[in-house]
């Protein structure tokens, strides 16, 4: 069974709530996340492409385990959170991501 992951995409409405919406998702929301979802680790990247796009990824073992947390009430409650803190100045799109393939590193590069 390949790896899946819970993926959600924000976008901030006004730039100038990154720092604030930063330092939140990295202190409190990605934490209680990866624990509410039972995840088996979860990261997060800014977009450099467009500062006010915002990743976070949730893996799991199996397709099965991200599917479940779509409509839980783990992610229920973790939606109100995020929308009682954060209103309608951050939009958001859920995805449930299957890997399909994985190259280790190229020789000669860190880590080979």
């Amino acid at each position: 069974m390949p790896k899946s992951y819970f993926m959600v995409r924000a976008k901030l409405i006004d730039a100038a709530d990154r720092p604030r919406f930063d330092h939140w998702y990295k202190t409190a929301h990605l934490p209680d996340a990866v624990a509410a979802f039972q995840a088996r680790r979860g990261w997060r990247c800014w977009s450099r492409t467009d500062p006010t796009v915002h990743f976070a990824f949730y893996e799991f073992a199996t397709a099965a385990g991200a599917e479940a947390v779509v409509g839980s009430p783990a992610l229920q409650a973790m939606a109100a959170e995020f929308d009682r803190v954060w209103d309608d100045r951050v939009s958001r799109t859920r995805e449930i991501l299957e890997l399909a393939g994985e190259v280790g590193p190229a020789p000669g590069t860190a880590g080979a």
